[in-house]
């Protein structure tokens, strides 16, 4: 199984890429630039050994079995509806949280579909999409120190299949543990809570997540 991520570039993406290789999953990075794509693929490899290689965005969807978005909300919609033929039959997994910031911190924005979840299954009517990994520490995915990663991750969709897979695929990270969250439509409320956690882990310094209790 080989996953690609588009935004492997930034910090979120390049944080699971780690994971992922270092557990032994073929990864590709994507990126705009090919060149910076295969730049990050090489430090990946360097930090935690494995199979990664770097393409553009068009490439890396189209090599991919999973496809993880990790992109600024920004840059959503579009790069998604560009790689629709590439993303056709494939688990997209949705990781994107659509935040604002001003002086008094994080905060959620509206989103005229719901979610960034919502939005993605939209622009991809043939993919299947999840929503996961909204929560996670990118610091603490890069270090590889961290050899337990304290967290659940939510996994939301309407294919419980697909849901099924994204749970697994949290589960190689040391620590972590895929929780069910329920439909797409819930999406939304997951995503806002990041700006909670960011302001949790201003204030004390942290690099807190979630923990699902009593399952």
């Amino acid at each position: 199984m080989t996953i690609g991520v588009l935004g492997g570039t930034g910090a979120q993406g390049r944080g699971l890429a780690i994971r992922w290789a270092r557990a032994g999953l073929k990864v590709v990075i994507g990126s705009r630039s090919a060149d910076r794509a295969e730049q990050a693929a090489k430090e990946i490899v360097e930090i935690a050994g494995g199979d990664v290689t770097g393409q553009d965005n068009a490439g890396c969807a189209a090599s991919a079995d999973i496809v993880l978005a990790a992109v600024p909300w920004e840059g959503h919609a579009e790069l998604l509806e560009s790689l629709r033929s590439q993303l056709a039959g494939k688990i997209v997994v949705d990781c994107v949280n659509p935040l604002g910031f001003d002086k008094k911190g994080p905060f959620a924005l509206p989103v005229p579909e719901g979610s960034a979840a919502q939005q993605a299954e939209q622009l991809l009517p043939e993919s299947r999409v999840t929503a996961a990994f909204h929560h996670v520490s990118a610091v603490a995915l890069a270090d590889l120190s961290v050899d337990h990663v304290d967290l659940d991750v939510l996994v939301l969709g309407d294919d419980r299949e697909a849901t099924d897979v994204v749970r697994a695929l949290a589960g190689v990270i040391p620590g972590v543990r895929g929780v069910y969250g329920g439909r797409l439509r819930n999406a939304h409320q997951v995503e806002a809570l990041t700006a909670n956690l960011i302001a949790i882990n201003r204030r004390y310094k942290a690099h807190a997540g979630l923990r699902i209790t009593d399952i």
